[in-house]
Order: C-alpha cells, then structure tokens, then sequence
C-alpha cells in the first residue's frame, strides 16, 4: 500500500518521492531516478510532508530510506537551485504575482543575506524533519551519496550501504560550507579527525573506509542486498513494541546534550509515565508462555 490513508501529504502527489508500507515497515524511496536523485525544490518542498504522514501512520513502526535508480543522491540539484546559492533575494519569500509581493528594484546586500539565510533554515529543517521523525530511520544507501545526500544519511538512525556506494561531503569542492546537518551530525558518528579530513578536501571514500570510521553499520554486496538488509532490520525493529522503541530514540535525543546523571534522571521520569504499558503485559505473558509477543502499542 502507499500512504495516501495517513495524515499529511499524500505521497502520490510527489514527482520525486514515493512509498510503499507494509508489515509495520515504511519504505520511503527517492524517485528521481533520471536526476540520480539531486535534490530539488520538490524534494525540500514534498520531504517533510511525507515523513510526517509516515510518522503519523500507525501501521508504520520503522522506516527504511532507499533511492530508485543507480545512486542514492547526488545532493543539491544545483541549477535549479541556484537562486538559493547565488543569495539574489528571491529564494523563499514572495514572488511577483504573489500578494504583498514587495522587493527593493536593487536589494541591498542586508536584505538578500536575511532571505537566503531564512531559506537554507527551511532546506535544514526538510533534513531535520527524518532526524525528527519518532520512528527509527534505516537509511539502505548505493552508488554516489554526495553533498546532501550525507546530510541526509547523517539524519537516519542507521546507514546500510552496498559495496558499491561512494561518499562525499562535497561541499568544500563547490566553494561552499555544508549547511545541511553533516557537520552538524557526523560529529556524534564518526571520529573528528576522520569528519575534519573528508570535510576539508571533499574527497570522495569508498564503502569500505566508510564502515571502518563508523559511517555505515554494515555493507552489502549491491543495492538489492543492502535493501533486503535494510528491510530486515526495520521488520526486527518494527516486531518490537513500537512505545518502547519511540521512548528508547526519545531518550537517546535526550540525552545527547546531558550529563550521565542527567539522563538518567530523564530516562526515570520518562519510565515511571510510560512503563506500564498493555504491551509490557504482553512481553511478560508471552515469556511466562514461551511463545514470540504480539504488541500493539498501548
């Protein structure tokens, strides 16, 4: 099934997103195939919507993020935006034609400066909306995964990645600053050195390099076996009691800006409101029966 029956944004009605739910797992694809994926307008415009309909679709207890065609991304499609890139004052607000559309005829370096600021704000929270998602996030990842691509890699709870995937953060090459997440995200993945080296050079590392620094969990022969594997983990997950699983990825957010005993407070208070639960009566019986439980996330 897709998920045009959840709330928010019907998936259908993406050019260059998809879905597919079923057995507690959401696949969310990158559909843009003839474009290796770059990220466009229509991805920043259509990401968080989707993710939201696949946060908000009971029947979903995972996600896995996997890419049509033979690369995962290649990051931001640059010329279509290239407003964003140039700071010529008309990313993000209105546009002529548009009401109380209202530009200076010569916009002032102040003026252009605030408007392509308050538009990467929105590009960053389209990437923070799958960091943001309360489900886990298996992100199956192949060929190139390049510029926001990472970014969007880095915003999955889990990164899978066939032999044959490559990774940039590639920003530094195009004169720009990543401003997405990597650097932003990687540094509670990877070791700093590892992180400054393939930020500073923007050279591309293969899969291998890849799981030895810890960006990737695992790699995979191709692209369908690291899907399979994807797959496979969102299903282990989703069989899971999904409260438990949301309150486990709530308390590890948590806790990332807190000291030990910080989080421990946190995590007591969060137990002593969610621990009884019809699904921690489930687990015992099914214990006590020897027999594999069935939660249903009350």
């Amino acid at each position: 099934m897709d998920a045009s029956g959840t709330s928010g944004m019907d998936a259908s009605r993406s050019e260059v997103l998809s879905v597919e739910v079923d057995a507690g797992v959401g696949i969310l694809w990158l559909d843009r195939p003839e474009a290796r994926n770059a990220m466009g307008p229509a991805f920043f415009n259509d990401l968080p919507g989707v993710v939201g309909a696949l946060d908000a679709d009971p029947e979903v207890r995972a996600i896995v993020v996997a890419a049509r065609g033979p690369h995962f991304s290649v990051g931001l499609d640059l010329k279509a935006m290239a407003s964003v890139l140039a700071g010529d004052g008309t990313a993000g607000g209105p546009r002529p034609g548009d009401p109380g559309f209202e530009k200076p005829a010569q916009p002032s370096m102040a003026y252009r400066a605030q408007a392509a600021r308050r538009e990467i704000i929105r590009l960053q929270g389209a990437i923070t909306s799958v960091a943001q998602c309360t489900k886990p996030v298996v992100a199956a990842i192949h060929g190139y995964c390049i510029g926001g691509g990472v970014d969007l890699a880095a915003a999955c709870d889990i990164r899978l990645a066939s032999s044959d995937a490559l990774f940039s953060v590639r920003e530094t090459r195009m004169a720009i600053v990543a401003d997405l997440g990597s650097l932003q995200r990687l540094p509670a993945i990877i070791p700093a050195g590892h992180l400054a080296e393939l930020a500073f050079t923007g050279r591309d590392i293969d899969a291998a390099r890849a799981l030895r620094i810890g960006l990737v969990n695992d790699v995979l022969p191709d692209a369908a076996a690291a899907l399979d594997a994807a797959r496979a983990v969102a299903a282990e997950i989703a069989a899971n009691s999904p409260l438990a699983v949301q309150g486990t990825k709530a308390v590890l957010a948590a806790c990332r800006n807190r000291t030990l005993e910080e989080g421990l407070d946190y995590v007591a208070t969060w137990n002593a409101g969610f621990l009884q639960s019809d699904d921690l009566v489930e687990a015992m019986s099914a214990f006590l029966s020897k027999r594999e439980p069935y939660f249903r996330g009350r």
